[in-house]
């Protein structure tokens, strides 16, 4: 089309005080705002804030995937179960990844077993999750076991809070205790402030 020509339709097109999109929507913008880029054609305030509604929706579908809880209204239950499942094997991944001993004392059942713990859960990190899991999952033997003394061994968690390093120095001097520079009093010697 050539220019008045299309500039004709346009301006028929077009409401009073709103605006064209452009975009793909084909939606009229309304004065001093614009239309959302989703399918439901809402209209976003000129601040560019997403409307309470809107808000509380993804709230409550990010809820519905991540923590177990409710399917909101509007959206396929089916399809966010197929979601979940997919994030819930994904965590399962990572934190086998964190806690390979762990994964590997359960074997086959291992995605089963952390879904199945995790699937009311919202995330807290892989190194959280497994520890979370692995405390629930105690008395733990052999190499799953052993990461779990390690890990409690080397930081301090209250199930919580994130974990916090028990000390740098502590973990290095205990590696290195049974050595001859512990015993000849080097370590000291070399550790000790100056001045």
């Amino acid at each position: 089309m050539t220019g008045d020509h299309a500039r004709g339709r346009e301006a028929e097109a077009r409401p009073a005080g709103g605006h064209l999109t452009g975009g793909r929507e084909g939606g009229v913008r309304p004065a001093g705002g614009h239309v959302t880029g989703g399918r439901e054609g809402g209209v976003r305030p000129a601040g560019g804030h997403v409307t309470g509604d809107l808000a509380a929706r993804q709230a409550a579908l990010v809820a519905a995937l991540t923590s177990g809880a409710a399917v909101p209204p509007g959206f396929d239950p089916r399809l966010v179960g197929m979601a979940q499942d997919a994030l819930l094997r994904k965590r399962a991944g990572e934190v086998a990844r964190a806690w390979p001993m762990l994964a590997t004392a359960q074997g086959d059942r291992w995605p089963a077993v952390f879904i199945e713990w995790a699937a009311a859960r919202p995330t807290n990190g892989s190194l959280r999750d497994g520890w979370d899991l692995a405390r629930s999952l105690a008395p733990l033997t052999g190499p799953a076991g052993a990461e779990l003394a390690a890990r409690e061994a080397a930081w301090r968690y209250d199930g919580g809070s994130a974990p916090v390093a028990r000390g740098r120095l502590s973990g290095w001097a205990r590696s290195v205790r049974s050595g001859s520079l512990w015993e000849s009093g080097g370590l000291w010697t070399r550790l000790r402030p100056k001045g």
